[in-house]
Protein backbone atom coordinates (compact mmCIF):
# COMPACT_ATOMS: atom_id res chain seq x y z
CA UNK A 1 0.00 0.00 0.00
CA UNK A 2 1.38 3.21 -0.93
CA UNK A 3 2.07 6.07 1.75
CA UNK A 4 -1.15 8.62 1.96
CA UNK A 5 -1.13 11.85 4.06
CA UNK A 6 -4.11 13.45 5.61
CA UNK A 7 -4.69 16.44 8.10
CA UNK A 8 -7.26 17.89 10.04
CA UNK A 9 -7.96 21.21 12.36
CA UNK A 10 -8.31 19.89 15.84
CA UNK A 11 -9.55 22.30 18.51
CA UNK A 12 -9.06 21.51 22.47
CA UNK A 13 -11.20 23.81 24.85
CA UNK A 14 -8.66 24.71 27.55
CA UNK A 15 -9.94 24.45 31.15
CA UNK A 16 -9.25 28.58 31.80
CA UNK A 17 -8.59 31.71 29.67
CA UNK A 18 -4.52 31.50 28.95
CA UNK A 19 -3.32 35.52 29.14
CA UNK A 20 -0.17 36.56 28.04
CA UNK A 21 0.64 40.11 26.93
CA UNK A 22 -0.77 39.84 23.72
CA UNK A 23 -3.57 38.40 24.18
CA UNK A 24 -5.72 35.66 25.72
CA UNK A 25 -6.73 32.50 24.00
CA UNK A 26 -9.59 29.98 25.18
CA UNK A 27 -8.87 26.83 23.10
CA UNK A 28 -6.00 25.73 21.28
CA UNK A 29 -6.35 25.36 17.68
CA UNK A 30 -3.18 22.59 15.86
CA UNK A 31 -3.12 20.75 12.58
CA UNK A 32 -3.03 16.89 13.29
CA UNK A 33 -1.24 15.18 10.46
CA UNK A 34 -1.56 11.53 9.61
CA UNK A 35 0.40 9.22 7.44
CA UNK A 36 -0.49 6.07 6.57
CA UNK A 37 1.84 3.22 5.17
CA UNK A 38 0.19 0.01 4.94
CA UNK A 39 -0.51 -0.85 8.97
CA UNK A 40 1.59 1.47 10.20
CA UNK A 41 0.11 5.53 11.18
CA UNK A 42 2.57 8.25 12.17
CA UNK A 43 0.91 11.38 14.08
CA UNK A 44 2.14 14.89 14.16
CA UNK A 45 0.85 17.90 15.73
CA UNK A 46 1.60 21.91 14.92
CA UNK A 47 0.14 24.87 16.44
CA UNK A 48 -0.09 27.93 13.94
CA UNK A 49 0.67 30.87 15.45
CA UNK A 50 -0.72 34.38 14.50
CA UNK A 51 2.74 36.15 15.80
CA UNK A 52 4.59 34.34 12.94
CA UNK A 53 1.68 35.47 10.45
CA UNK A 54 0.56 31.34 10.95
CA UNK A 55 -2.84 30.37 10.54
CA UNK A 56 -4.76 27.25 10.25
CA UNK A 57 -5.84 27.32 6.91
CA UNK A 58 -2.71 28.47 5.74
CA UNK A 59 -1.01 25.76 7.38
CA UNK A 60 -3.30 22.99 6.09
CA UNK A 61 -2.61 24.50 2.80
CA UNK A 62 1.28 24.08 3.14
CA UNK A 63 0.16 20.66 4.27
CA UNK A 64 -1.84 19.65 1.25
CA UNK A 65 1.16 21.18 -1.01
CA UNK A 66 3.77 18.58 -0.03
CA UNK A 67 1.27 15.55 0.55
CA UNK A 68 2.28 14.02 -2.87
CA UNK A 69 5.86 14.36 -2.13
CA UNK A 70 5.01 12.58 1.52
CA UNK A 71 2.67 10.14 -0.62
CA UNK A 72 5.69 9.18 -2.94
CA UNK A 73 8.01 8.56 -0.08
CA UNK A 74 9.87 11.73 0.25
CA UNK A 75 12.50 12.07 3.24
CA UNK A 76 12.51 14.50 6.12
CA UNK A 77 15.13 16.32 4.63
CA UNK A 78 13.18 16.37 1.53
CA UNK A 79 10.42 17.96 3.13
CA UNK A 80 12.83 20.45 4.88
CA UNK A 81 13.27 21.93 1.35
CA UNK A 82 10.47 21.93 0.58
CA UNK A 83 8.41 23.84 3.64
CA UNK A 84 8.96 26.66 5.52
CA UNK A 85 9.98 26.37 9.22
CA UNK A 86 7.18 26.84 10.87
CA UNK A 87 3.89 25.01 12.12
CA UNK A 88 2.91 23.10 9.49
CA UNK A 89 6.66 21.67 9.01
CA UNK A 90 6.81 20.31 12.65
CA UNK A 91 3.33 18.18 11.86
CA UNK A 92 4.67 16.54 8.63
CA UNK A 93 8.31 16.31 10.44
CA UNK A 94 7.06 14.37 13.51
CA UNK A 95 4.78 12.13 11.65
CA UNK A 96 7.41 11.15 9.37
CA UNK A 97 9.66 10.54 12.70
CA UNK A 98 6.70 8.79 14.67
CA UNK A 99 5.89 6.21 11.18
CA UNK A 100 9.48 5.63 10.85
CA UNK A 101 10.02 4.30 14.53
CA UNK A 102 6.71 2.20 13.58
CA UNK A 103 8.33 0.89 10.17
CA UNK A 104 11.34 -0.10 12.37
CA UNK A 105 9.84 -1.60 15.48
CA UNK A 106 11.45 1.09 17.13
CA UNK A 107 11.57 3.94 19.23
CA UNK A 108 12.32 7.61 18.11
CA UNK A 109 15.01 8.11 20.60
CA UNK A 110 16.81 4.78 18.88
CA UNK A 111 16.33 6.41 15.28
CA UNK A 112 18.00 9.57 16.70
CA UNK A 113 20.36 8.30 18.85
CA UNK A 114 19.41 10.04 21.42
CA UNK A 115 18.19 9.39 25.43
CA UNK A 116 14.64 8.48 25.80
CA UNK A 117 12.08 10.76 27.20
CA UNK A 118 11.77 10.01 30.89
CA UNK A 119 10.00 12.45 33.79
CA UNK A 120 11.64 15.70 34.59
CA UNK A 121 10.43 19.04 36.33
CA UNK A 122 8.62 21.15 33.77
CA UNK A 123 7.05 24.83 34.70
CA UNK A 124 4.08 25.47 35.42
CA UNK A 125 2.54 28.59 33.80
CA UNK A 126 0.80 31.10 35.94
CA UNK A 127 -1.11 33.13 33.35
CA UNK A 128 -1.54 37.36 33.18
CA UNK A 129 -4.31 37.82 35.78
CA UNK A 130 -5.11 40.22 38.62
CA UNK A 131 -1.75 40.03 41.32
CA UNK A 132 -4.68 38.33 44.10
CA UNK A 133 -5.21 35.86 41.29
CA UNK A 134 -2.29 35.26 40.28
CA UNK A 135 -1.04 34.62 43.83
CA UNK A 136 -4.40 32.06 44.22
CA UNK A 137 -2.90 30.21 41.70
CA UNK A 138 0.83 30.75 42.13
CA UNK A 139 -0.41 28.96 46.04
CA UNK A 140 -1.93 26.27 44.48
CA UNK A 141 1.43 25.58 42.87
CA UNK A 142 3.73 26.35 45.61
CA UNK A 143 5.06 22.96 45.98
CA UNK A 144 6.71 22.68 42.45
CA UNK A 145 9.82 22.71 41.16
CA UNK A 146 9.47 25.55 38.72
CA UNK A 147 7.14 28.28 37.90
CA UNK A 148 6.83 30.49 34.81
CA UNK A 149 4.76 33.69 35.19
CA UNK A 150 3.58 35.47 32.43
CA UNK A 151 3.72 39.46 32.82
CA UNK A 152 3.02 42.69 30.88
CA UNK A 153 4.16 46.13 31.99
CA UNK A 154 1.68 47.60 33.40
CA UNK A 155 1.73 45.49 36.57
CA UNK A 156 4.72 43.38 36.40
CA UNK A 157 6.43 44.30 39.80
CA UNK A 158 2.87 43.31 41.78
CA UNK A 159 2.69 40.23 39.62
CA UNK A 160 5.85 38.47 40.29
CA UNK A 161 5.87 39.85 43.87
CA UNK A 162 2.63 38.18 43.96
CA UNK A 163 3.42 34.99 42.62
CA UNK A 164 6.55 35.07 44.69
CA UNK A 165 5.05 35.71 47.82
CA UNK A 166 2.86 32.62 47.25
CA UNK A 167 5.34 30.38 46.32
CA UNK A 168 8.41 30.90 48.03
CA UNK A 169 10.38 27.78 46.96
CA UNK A 170 10.22 26.89 43.21
CA UNK A 171 12.35 28.58 40.40
CA UNK A 172 11.01 31.27 38.63
CA UNK A 173 10.84 32.37 35.11
CA UNK A 174 9.69 35.81 33.76
CA UNK A 175 8.16 35.91 30.48
CA UNK A 176 7.14 39.33 29.53
CA UNK A 177 6.37 38.07 25.73
CA UNK A 178 8.47 41.00 24.06
CA UNK A 179 6.18 43.84 25.82
CA UNK A 180 9.15 45.42 27.94
CA UNK A 181 11.61 48.14 26.90
CA UNK A 182 15.29 48.14 27.54
CA UNK A 183 14.54 50.72 30.63
CA UNK A 184 12.38 48.13 32.13
CA UNK A 185 15.18 45.34 31.87
CA UNK A 186 17.38 47.35 33.28
CA UNK A 187 14.94 49.13 36.32
CA UNK A 188 13.99 45.85 37.16
CA UNK A 189 16.90 44.15 37.22
CA UNK A 190 17.03 44.54 40.98
CA UNK A 191 13.55 43.78 41.87
CA UNK A 192 14.45 40.63 40.07
CA UNK A 193 17.20 39.86 41.90
CA UNK A 194 15.54 40.49 44.78
CA UNK A 195 12.46 38.15 43.69
CA UNK A 196 15.19 35.03 42.73
CA UNK A 197 13.77 35.17 38.91
CA UNK A 198 16.47 32.16 37.52
CA UNK A 199 15.32 33.16 33.97
CA UNK A 200 13.86 36.13 32.09
CA UNK A 201 12.39 34.85 28.63
CA UNK A 202 12.18 37.78 25.51
CA UNK A 203 11.62 40.48 27.51
CA UNK A 204 12.38 42.78 24.45
CA UNK A 205 10.42 42.92 20.82
CA UNK A 206 12.69 40.40 18.53
CA UNK A 207 14.41 42.40 15.97
CA UNK A 208 14.52 45.21 18.78
CA UNK A 209 16.71 43.35 20.64
CA UNK A 210 20.43 44.49 19.94
CA UNK A 211 20.36 46.87 23.07
CA UNK A 212 20.55 43.44 25.14
CA UNK A 213 24.22 43.18 24.28
CA UNK A 214 24.76 46.65 25.59
CA UNK A 215 24.09 45.86 29.12
CA UNK A 216 25.43 43.22 31.65
CA UNK A 217 22.83 41.10 32.86
CA UNK A 218 23.26 38.80 36.51
CA UNK A 219 20.10 36.85 35.73
CA UNK A 220 19.92 34.94 32.76
CA UNK A 221 18.14 36.18 29.48
CA UNK A 222 16.49 33.85 26.95
CA UNK A 223 15.62 34.24 23.46
CA UNK A 224 12.33 32.86 22.44
CA UNK A 225 10.47 34.95 19.78
CA UNK A 226 13.66 36.02 18.15
CA UNK A 227 14.80 32.16 17.50
CA UNK A 228 13.33 30.17 15.09
CA UNK A 229 16.10 27.91 13.51
CA UNK A 230 20.01 27.92 13.32
CA UNK A 231 20.19 30.48 11.15
CA UNK A 232 19.26 33.11 13.94
CA UNK A 233 21.89 31.83 16.03
CA UNK A 234 24.84 34.01 15.35
CA UNK A 235 22.96 37.28 15.46
CA UNK A 236 22.15 36.54 19.22
CA UNK A 237 25.89 36.01 20.37
CA UNK A 238 26.06 38.43 23.33
CA UNK A 239 22.53 39.28 23.79
CA UNK A 240 21.29 36.35 24.90
CA UNK A 241 22.48 33.54 27.05
CA UNK A 242 19.60 30.90 26.65
CA UNK A 243 17.54 30.11 23.83
CA UNK A 244 13.90 28.69 23.82
CA UNK A 245 13.55 25.57 20.92
CA UNK A 246 10.26 25.45 19.92
CA UNK A 247 9.13 22.38 17.35
CA UNK A 248 6.66 24.58 16.40
CA UNK A 249 9.41 27.25 15.51
CA UNK A 250 11.89 25.04 14.14
CA UNK A 251 9.47 22.98 11.67
CA UNK A 252 10.03 19.62 13.83
CA UNK A 253 12.30 17.69 15.48
CA UNK A 254 14.78 17.17 12.62
CA UNK A 255 15.80 20.69 12.82
CA UNK A 256 15.14 21.49 16.78
CA UNK A 257 17.80 18.53 17.41
CA UNK A 258 20.41 20.15 14.97
CA UNK A 259 19.35 23.73 16.51
CA UNK A 260 20.23 22.07 19.96
CA UNK A 261 23.43 21.17 19.21
CA UNK A 262 24.50 24.11 17.45
CA UNK A 263 23.30 26.38 20.07
CA UNK A 264 25.31 24.24 22.77
CA UNK A 265 28.47 24.53 20.57
CA UNK A 266 28.33 28.50 20.81
CA UNK A 267 27.53 28.08 24.70
CA UNK A 268 24.25 29.07 24.69
CA UNK A 269 22.03 27.14 27.45
CA UNK A 270 19.19 25.38 26.15
CA UNK A 271 15.55 26.02 27.04
CA UNK A 272 13.07 23.90 25.51
CA UNK A 273 9.10 24.94 24.85
CA UNK A 274 5.75 24.60 23.69
CA UNK A 275 2.60 26.46 22.38
CA UNK A 276 -0.62 25.41 23.95
CA UNK A 277 -1.29 22.23 22.21
CA UNK A 278 -1.74 18.75 23.36
CA UNK A 279 0.24 15.83 23.99
CA UNK A 280 1.40 14.86 20.41
CA UNK A 281 3.00 18.56 20.18
CA UNK A 282 4.77 17.58 23.55
CA UNK A 283 5.96 13.91 23.17
CA UNK A 284 8.80 15.14 20.27
CA UNK A 285 9.73 18.03 22.69
CA UNK A 286 10.19 15.70 25.21
CA UNK A 287 13.57 13.95 23.64
CA UNK A 288 15.57 17.71 24.09
CA UNK A 289 14.01 18.19 27.33
CA UNK A 290 16.56 16.22 29.05
CA UNK A 291 19.27 18.44 27.73
CA UNK A 292 17.66 21.84 28.80
CA UNK A 293 18.46 23.59 31.93
CA UNK A 294 14.74 25.06 31.68
CA UNK A 295 12.02 22.85 30.28
CA UNK A 296 8.53 24.57 29.84
CA UNK A 297 6.20 21.89 28.72
CA UNK A 298 2.32 22.51 30.23
CA UNK A 299 0.81 23.37 27.09
CA UNK A 300 -1.38 19.84 27.67
CA UNK A 301 -2.08 21.05 31.10
CA UNK A 302 -4.19 23.99 30.20
CA UNK A 303 -6.86 21.40 28.16
CA UNK A 304 -10.31 20.49 29.34
CA UNK A 305 -9.39 17.38 27.66
CA UNK A 306 -6.02 16.16 26.02
CA UNK A 307 -5.84 13.21 23.98
CA UNK A 308 -5.88 9.46 24.91
CA UNK A 309 -2.83 8.39 26.40
CA UNK A 310 -0.83 11.90 26.52
CA UNK A 311 1.65 13.18 29.52
CA UNK A 312 0.69 13.68 33.05
CA UNK A 313 1.98 16.38 35.44
CA UNK A 314 2.64 15.08 39.44
CA UNK A 315 3.51 18.13 40.90
CA UNK A 316 5.35 19.95 38.47
CA UNK A 317 7.46 17.15 37.33
CA UNK A 318 6.11 16.08 33.39
CA UNK A 319 5.88 12.20 32.70
CA UNK A 320 6.10 10.83 29.32
CA UNK A 321 3.11 9.75 26.98
CA UNK A 322 1.57 6.45 27.50
CA UNK A 323 3.94 3.94 25.45
CA UNK A 324 2.81 3.99 21.64
CA UNK A 325 1.40 7.20 21.97
CA UNK A 326 3.78 8.88 19.76
CA UNK A 327 7.32 7.77 18.73
CA UNK A 328 6.93 4.38 18.03
CA UNK A 329 7.32 1.30 20.39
Amino acid sequence: MLRHLSSTHDRFALNAPFRISRGVKTAADVVTVRIRDGAHVGRGEGVPYPRYGETIDGALAQIAAVAPLVDGGASRAEIAAAMPAGAARNAVDTALWDLEARIAGTDVATLAGIAPAAPLASAITIAIDTPDAMAAAAARHAPVPLLKIKVNREDAVAQIAAVRGAAPAPRLIVDPNESWTIAEVTGLAPFLRDQRVDLLEQPLPAGEDGALAEIASDIAICADESLHTRADLAALRGRYSHVNVKLDKTGGLTEALALADDAVARGFGLMVGCMVCSSLGIAPALLLAGRAAFVDLDGPLWLAQDRDGGVTDRTGILHPPAPGFWGGA
